[in-house]
């Protein structure tokens, strides 16, 4: 296990985070919720960038308080704010690199910034959003962490070029004993990008499932009140009541498929789940 959240804290005036989580070795963690939710403060407790009030951080087996100078260069890290003053050139950043991780390969990096447009001599604070969201993430990959955390990465960019760097996080996961933990509320992103999905809510972690699981066993029912009263609700996890009378969520899209069949039925989804967690109320004392 490359990372793991145990419980971890953090207490604002009018925001409370309490999350537990983990990435395996080789899997594509999503951390998907809505703006506020609780995503960039995980990623800034798992970084030690704020301290916390419980709970403990364990990154590749080390607890966040033993890890050195020397285990950093395992962790390729994008945040929303860049790594870099404004002022550097991409040959600045790559003698910066040079200098603070071993296993940084120039030659790869200057060919990916090559490859994707990037001028190696404009200051970046005059990079386009695109230019820069690659270049965050052409720094994070080039110097052979096995752990990439990257917060909302494709924020703000076209379809084109997120596209772009999805590509490149699926080729970075090639070579065993990576991971990859990323957030973002796009969620056509992670459906096609990650093994598996925690969902976070007003700082809590209110649902994780891989996400081939979530596209295949998952559905929205769409029932009249009278159809929810003689309804098996023993596979119902959320509802949200509508004009019509209910929508419901399941994971067993099979059981109502096979028995319910003039119940209106949609395949389900990352933004359903999501939409359920927000306005829904969680259905208790069912499977």
């Amino acid at each position: 296990m490359l990372l793991k959240l145990d419980n971890v804290q953090k207490a604002y005036k009018d925001f409370m985070l309490r999350c537990s989580m983990k990435v395996e070795e080789g899997f594509i963690t999503g951390l998907i919720g809505a703006n506020g939710a609780g995503k960039s403060t995980t990623f800034k407790a798992i970084l030690g960038l704020i301290g916390t009030d419980g709970g403990s951080v364990e990154i590749l087996g080390k607890r966040l308080e033993d890890f050195s100078a020397a285990d950093k260069e395992d962790l390729g890290i994008v945040l929303s704010e860049n790594s870099f003053s404004g002022i550097f050139t991409v040959t600045d950043a790559a003698a910066i690199m040079g200098n603070m991780y071993r296993r940084f390969d120039k030659k790869t990096f200057f060919d990916k910034c090559e490859q994707y447009g990037l001028p190696l001599h404009k200051p970046v604070k005059d990079f386009s959003t695109g230019m820069n969201a690659k270049f965050k993430l052409l720094t994070a990959m080039s110097h052979g962490a096995k752990l990439l955390i990257l917060d909302e990465p494709t924020l703000g960019l076209d379809s084109v070029v997120r596209s772009e760097l999805l590509d490149e996080m699926r080729q970075y996961m090639e070579e065993e004993g990576r991971a990859i933990l990323i957030s973002s509320h796009i969620s056509s992103d992670l459906e096609g990008l990650c093994d598996d999905l925690y969902f976070i809510q007003n700082g809590e972690i209110m649902f994780h499932e891989d996400t081939d699981v979530i596209l295949s066993d998952y559905a929205l029912l769409k029932v009249s009140r009278k159809q929810y009263e003689e309804l098996d609700k023993r596979y119902i996890n959320y509802r949200k009541a509508e004009a019509f009378g209910y929508m419901l969520l399941t994971k067993e899209k099979q059981f109502y498929l096979d028995n319910y069949k003039d119940v209106a039925l949609e395949k389900g989804n990352i933004d359903d789940i999501l939409l359920m967690l927000a306005k829904g109320e969680k259905v208790e004392g069912l499977q």
